[in-house]
């Protein structure tokens, strides 16, 4: 499990409850902070010709890699919140992706 959504999904609970954050957390807030870091991590991109990892300078490989932990973060509270099995939903979205877009026919 240490390595788990559900393990995230605990952390994120006890670091909120510990700082009696959890008043704050709701679905709409969480939503709200998700966009914010989205854009923080877009941001890193906004100028390259293609952004390629190639075109990242130094440093900011570590602060994109910040950027994507706080996205997950907010995306696990957030379904915490709304008692969504993120990776339930992932492995349905997928698939219904397969269906929508097959591959080409040889």
């Amino acid at each position: 499990m240490r390595d788990s959504l559900a393990d995230l999904r605990e952390r994120t609970r006890a670091f909120a409850a510990a700082r009696d954050w959890e008043q704050y957390h709701t679905p709409k807030n969480l939503a709200m902070a998700l966009s914010v870091e989205v854009a923080e991590l877009a941001e890193h991109f906004q100028w390259l010709p293609t952004g390629r990892a190639g075109e990242l300078a130094g440093g900011q490989h570590e602060a994109i890699r910040h950027e994507l932990a706080d996205v997950l973060l907010y995306l696990v509270q957030i379904a915490d919140k709304l008692d969504v099995d993120l990776h339930a939903a992932a492995l349905e979205k997928i698939q219904l992706n397969a269906i929508k877009y097959p591959p080409p026919e040889p």
